[in-house]
């Protein structure tokens, strides 16, 4: 039996002797490429470019890549406790790449941010432009490449970024010069580029500069796709080994946040990063991320190019290194804990019995998943099962739970006060020293200070609150069975989360930073220790629910995924049985319905009211939400109910309880009682929005877009991205039955807008909005109503389907096809049977001047004759626009 001990520290902590092992390594590489036999063009030696360091998330990997970048840039940029590096910093030129998902980043934007760098040489690179110029010309037709910079940020990281233009068009004119075609500099590049390749095909001492370049012709012949593109960063590779010695440099790429490239069954973008670091040897590569690589294992073949730990030698190796160990099987090193992937393979390997593991699978995961990559739960694990097993029983995941011993190692060279501030900060998932302190119910911050720089605490310097302890110590002490002296008793507990509970409302009402961000995080964490603790007094929690509502930003406040699971046996409860349960459950219910059904949401408001927990205001709430959703499944008679409710208790939210029955006026057709009701809103009632509302149906639509702008005026005044969102989007949607142009432009900034919220209905209006701007065009609009249809039926918003087939109506009015105008009032008669919207009835026939509908009469502010020629005459704008 193979028992290595593992040991209990972190592997990896001490970032300078991280910051060695990229020394040490970027060392070998230098001295092999100064090496008179390396060879750019070599594609089958073994490559010795690359370091990877990988561990958990949250340990700072992102950090420690800018900081190699900026120890690279420039002397300034490394931090003093680094040792200077023996080679010149000038040869050096560093690029970091981002390659996490919320930067948007794709595989030309690699490629570009390469390039970029490069540019500082101030020299074209002409085989490699060549080709990237002709991959630009057919995947990006008219589009400069200078304005695709500019739009997508390129131009402001890199400072060099407006000479890539110029260094291209000077490779170009060269090429063209050799060739005796200055003329299509800027104008046909296939025609150079077929010329050149005939040139180097024909071996003419014309292209002689280029000539040495063996596979450039191969290249400029393939179709240009990213496959193309990404063997083109091969002629890059050729262009930097061309330059003379003194103004050679090494490039240093370190591709950051690599496992959101796919996952190990989708390799596409991995094999075409893969496929820069393999054909640009002379550059090194620095990778960071959550897994070490594999391309060193021999099972790879097929999904990606280069595959064996004969093509790879430093990535070989299962365990990685751990401490600047760079020789050629250590160029993995480890950051912090073991990823997953690094958990199963110890336990795999750490106890085996003829060549096989003796953890089998299953239990391998589950101790993984609770080990949270400590290796010392690991080595405690082990020890369970070898002792489990001496007792005859097969070990199970339920033997695996949070381990005594985790306390005892982790509290024994504590202070007192050190363990007091340990175990009230294990009630949260982060902390700052200053509300550690207070949970604690110290008067100095001494003691949290001191265990701050504990290396079971982790920082997170970008955080709300920058500590938080790690998961395995944090659950072994709130769940594990605790034999030490100074042990807490339930009500040391109790008491500590009251503390906790206060503290958080203080933090939130007069901390430092007052903003949404720490709203949320005082009401994740409240609503946790309220639920763990049974504290039945909302205190603060009510002010915070409404405040979390009052604008419509919808951030989820479910527990993190990393939650400890529940101890064994323990069955989770069917519902919420105290109030700040169902707070957390009403709370949970008005976000998710963003993503589910609005009739799954009015069920689970009505299955929260019926609980009895909530009162008063908070069960107000309950009732305005619900007849939200009401009103979104066209349910008007029940959304009038529960909007009267709230309106007559005259709470904080009879302003928009007010509302609701202003809009439910507008959609009944009431416009005048709609129009009454507006002077008694004001800001929380959304004044501006419900006027612009009323004005739109009436083709009113200068005076409905003054009331959106007021609308998104008055939300920037506040501070409410949400509603700002909301009034741009209806701007846009008004704006684009008059100003096409117009309409473009300000649909762009609701998309930017919304981008960062999660307000789904709003969302599909702008979509809606893009079909009318669209009108009247051959841009697939009955295709797109069609999904757009389905998308608002499976989100259960009935309000929109009106409005959809008003804005189809209106296409088909402008295009003035008859039949399929009937066919879509048919639908929009269906959809407003019940009376509610028939107001788009009377709108679409206006629109094909079809004669006015007599059932369902609409309460006109000015008449109905007034507003079918406005409707009319939109139509007619339109399509003298088209015409002209």
């Amino acid at each position: 039996m193979n028992d290595r001990s593992v040991e209990a520290e972190e592997a990896f902590t001490n970032r300078q002797a991280q910051w060695q092992a990229i020394v040490a390594a970027l060392t070998d590489h230098l001295h092999r490429v100064a090496n008179p036999g390396f060879d750019v063009e070599d594609l089958a030696g073994p490559r010795h470019n690359i370091l990877v360091g990988h561990g958990v998330g949250g340990i700072g990997k992102s950090t420690f890549s800018r900081k190699i970048e900026a120890s690279l840039a420039h002397q300034g940029g490394r931090p003093a406790q680094w040792d200077a590096p023996s080679w010149p910093i000038e040869r050096i030129l560093p690029v970091r790449i981002d390659l996490a998902r919320s930067t948007g980043i794709d595989f030309e934007r690699v490629v570009l941010s390469i390039r970029l760098a490069i540019a500082a040489l101030g020299r074209p690179m002409p085989a490699f432009d060549l080709a990237l110029r002709r991959h630009w010309e057919r995947n990006h037709p008219g589009e400069p490449l200078e304005e695709y910079l500019r739009r997508g940020g390129l131009f402001s990281r890199f400072t060099n970024a407006v000479n890539l233009p110029q260094q291209m068009q000077s490779a170009l004119a060269d090429v063209a010069q050799a060739l005796a075609m200055p003329g299509t500099v800027g104008g046909a590049v296939g025609q150079l580029t077929t010329t050149l390749v005939g040139a180097l095909r024909e071996r003419r001492q014309t292209v002689r500069a280029l000539a040495g370049c063996a596979r450039l012709a191969d290249i400029l012949e393939a179709e240009p796709d990213l496959e193309t593109l990404s063997f083109a960063t091969h002629l890059l590779a050729w262009d930097l080994a061309q330059l003379p010695a003194t103004q050679r440099v090494v490039p240093v790429i370190l591709f950051d946040t690599f496992e959101d490239v796919g996952d190990r069954t989708n390799r596409d973008l991995e094999r075409l990063l893969q496929r820069i670091v393999w054909l640009m040897p002379q550059a090194f590569f620095v990778i960071t991320g959550r897994n070490r690589l594999q391309w060193a294992e021999e099972g790879l073949a097929g999904q990606l190019d280069w595959t064996g730990p004969t093509a790879w030698p430093g990535l070989a190796g299962h365990v990685p290194a751990s401490r600047g160990d760079t020789g050629p099987a250590g160029r993995q090193i480890l950051l912090g804990d073991f990823s997953p992937e690094d958990c199963d393979d110890h336990l795999a390997r750490r106890l085996s019995r003829d060549g096989q593991p003796l953890i089998g699978e299953d239990l391998r995961h589950a101790i993984a998943a609770r080990s949270h990559g400590l290796p010392l739960y690991l080595d405690l694990a082990v020890m369970r099962f070898v002792e489990i097993r001496r007792s005859g029983r097969e070990p199970q995941p339920a033997d695996f739970g949070d381990f005594p011993a985790l306390i005892s190692r982790t509290v024994s060279d504590l202070t007192t006060d050190e363990r007091h501030v340990l175990r009230s900060v294990s009630l949260l998932d982060a902390f700052s020293v200053p509300l550690a302190t207070q949970i604690a119910g110290l008067t100095h911050d001494a003691a949290a200070l001191r265990l701050t720089e504990r290396p079971f605490i982790r920082e997170d310097p970008a955080g709300l609150w920058p500590f938080h302890l790690h998961q395995v110590v944090r659950s072994a002490i709130r769940h594990a069975e605790d034999h030490t002296d100074d042990r807490w008793s339930e009500q040391d507990w109790h008491r500590a989360a009251t503390r906790a509970l206060a503290a958080l409302g203080h933090e939130w009402r007069h901390g430092p930073r007052r903003d949404r961000t720490m709203l949320i995080g005082c009401l994740r964490q409240g609503l946790r220790l309220a639920h763990d603790h049974r504290l039945d007094d909302l205190d603060w929690l009510t002010d915070a629910a409404f405040a979390y509502t009052e604008d419509s930003v919808w951030e989820p406040l479910a527990p993190p995924t990393h939650t400890p699971p529940p101890p064994p046996g323990t069955e989770p409860q069917p519902g919420p049985d105290t109030p700040s349960d169902a707070l957390a459950e009403l709370l949970a219910t008005i976000a998710r319905r963003q993503h589910e059904h609005r009739e799954r949401t009015a069920e689970r408001l009505t299955a929260v009211l019926t609980t009895g927990l909530l009162s008063g205001e908070i069960a107000e709430l309950a009732l305005y939400y619900r007849a939200k959703a009401h009103k979104d499944l066209g349910r008007t008679d029940a959304a009038l109910d529960g909007y009267r409710q709230v309106a007559d208790a005259d709470n904080r939210l009879a302003p928009r309880a007010r509302r609701g029955l202003a809009n439910l006026a507008r959609i009944r057709g009431d416009f005048e009682a709609a129009l009454a009701a507006v002077p008694t809103l004001g800001w929380k009632g959304r004044h501006h929005r419900v006027l612009g509302h009323i004005h739109f149906p009436h083709g009113d639509i200068d005076r409905a877009v003054a009331a959106f702008e007021d609308a998104r005026t008055e939300a920037e005044q506040h501070d409410a991205p949400g509603e700002r969102a909301i009034a741009q989007t209806l701007l846009a949607l008004a704006c684009a039955f008059t100003d096409p142009l117009r309409a473009d432009d300000e649909l762009t900034l609701a998309h930017q807008l919304l981008a960062q919220l999660d307000q789904r209905a709003t969302t599909l209006l702008a979509q809606v909005a893009a079909l009318v701007r669209d009108a009247g065009t051959d841009r697939d609009l009955t295709d797109r109503a069609t999904v757009l249809r389905t998308e608002i039926s499976v989100a259960g918003l009935a309000w929109l389907t009106p409005l959809l087939e008003t804005a189809l109506a209106f296409h088909h009015a402008v295009r003035g096809a008859q039949d399929d105008l009937t066919t879509t009032i048919g639908r929009l008669r269906e959809a407003t049977a019940n009376g509610d919207f028939a107001y788009f009835v009377h709108i679409a026939t206006a629109m094909g001047d079809l004669p006015q509908p007599t059932r369902h009469p609409i309460q006109w502010l000015d008449g109905e004759p007034a507003v079918r020629t406005r409707w009319r005459a939109l139509v007619t704008a339109r399509q003298h626009h088209l015409r002209n």
